[in-house]
């Protein structure tokens, strides 16, 4: 009796060992994804709704499609100084500035009387969404070896996908029930609680400050690897695809098609539960035999989204269109890791920021595109992104080599 007391801890102490081996579940990494889980357990609950936000404000197709443009010269902009701040003031201090940023964002999206104040909530919101991204990816970098980042990257990317399966449904019954305006308002409280619990989290983070090297932008964009730069040309073309169309998803599904929010917020559960359900497999699968073929199936699936959508006539069919759109995160986690695996030990952070600091700064018109593509016709937009994401699927299968990639 006592023998088999004394197995079975053993048995499970093996059990959470190769669990945690499994998933890389390494301490740090494991906190920075629990706090890239609880704030967007609160952003997702008003984030898909903010362009209908902004129509139900007055405003055009043409301002919700500047609000988007600002949305990617923001999250370009804040990139790199995120960057800088993580890897010159350690993880666990930059995450606290970013969610102290961030909230001042919730709070003036909280607050404001109309439209033209969500521009300047958004310049605050941002501060957590691609401030924080940089230091992120770092964490992940500075914790795990090569051979298990793109498991790191899964961890992260599930813990960061569960919220947008969950707070969308809420959020679209939230606003069936109260309306749009308070409904959002609702959320944006709730995501003021989620900060500040977050906020004591991320205390936890222990990763030493590394002697800063290369101190100015130049030096940094001199020592990207050339795998990475091309990496880089095709990510800008496939964001671009997914800018112009990704903005007037909501708006061609809930205005042409006639789907309602809530049945909307359905349909996102469905494309980040399909997301979900491929990241483990595609995670591990891509630590072992390379990066390559997982980040061309996601390109792939970039492309085919938009089109999959305007063709769509009712519910069921969108559903086979949002899967697609499930479907084109089967590859991040081996992008991602591909960023840092051609990244300097000491510039890491930098390197990431500089990386998204290009490739946002480049795709900057592209939702104002699709704002005046949409003017000709709804269809538009999305035709002419699919056309595009085909563009960098090929740039990418091209210019990119598998021993590079791998």
């Amino acid at each position: 009796m006592c023998v088999e007391q004394e197995q079975v801890p053993g048995i499970q102490l093996r059990w959470r060992r190769q669990v945690t081996d499994y998933l890389s579940l390494e301490r740090n990494v494991a906190i920075a994804s629990t706090a890239v889980f609880l704030l967007g357990l609160g952003e997702e609950l008003w984030k898909k709704f903010l362009p209908k936000y902004l129509e139900y404000l007055g405003a055009s197709p043409v301002v919700i499609g500047m609000f988007g443009t600002t949305e990617n010269l923001l999250d370009a902009g804040y990139q790199y100084p995120g960057g800088w701040l993580a890897d010159r003031a350690g993880r666990r201090r930059s995450f606290l500035v970013f969610i102290g940023i961030a909230s001042a964002g919730y709070l003036i999206y909280l607050l404001s009387p109309s439209w033209p104040f969500l521009f300047i909530g958004l310049a605050f919101a941002m501060g957590w969404t691609s401030m924080a991204s940089p230091a992120i990816f770092a964490v992940i970098g500075d914790s795990l070896p090569k051979e298990r980042r793109a498991m790191g990257f899964t961890l992260q990317s599930i813990l960061k996908r569960v919220p947008v399966v969950i707070s969308p449904l809420i959020g679209g019954a939230l606003i069936a029930v109260v309306g749009i305006s308070y409904g959002i308002r609702t959320g944006l409280a709730i995501t003021l609680v989620l900060a500040l619990i977050t906020s004591l989290i991320v205390l936890r983070i222990n990763i030493p400050v590394q002697a800063a090297g290369v101190t100015n932008i130049h030096g940094v964009w001199r020592s990207f690897h050339v795998a990475l730069k091309r990496l880089l040309i095709s990510d800008i073309i496939i964001r671009m695809c997914e800018g112009m169309a990704g903005i007037f998803i909501i708006l061609y599904v809930t205005n042409v098609l006639s789907i309602s929010l809530a049945e909307y917020g359905l349909l996102v559960a469905i494309q980040v539960t399909t997301s979900i359900l491929v990241y483990i497999p595609a995670g591990r699968i891509a630590d072992r035999i390379g990066r390559k073929p997982f980040v061309m199936v996601t390109f792939v699936c970039f492309a085919l989204f938009p089109v999959a959508v305007v063709l769509s006539t009712n519910f069921p069919t969108l559903v086979l269109a949002f899967i697609i759109g499930g479907l084109r995160e089967i590859g991040e986690p081996a992008r991602k890791a591909m960023i840092v695996d051609f990244a300097r030990d000491d510039l890491r952070a930098r390197s990431v920021g500089l990386y998204y600091l290009v490739r946002s700064l480049s795709v900057t018109p592209a939702a104002l595109i699709g704002g005046l593509l949409w003017r000709i016709s709804p269809l538009v937009p999305f035709i002419t992104a699919g056309v595009v994401g085909l563009l960098g699927t090929v740039v990418f299968a091209a210019t990119v080599e598998e021993q590079s990639a791998s």
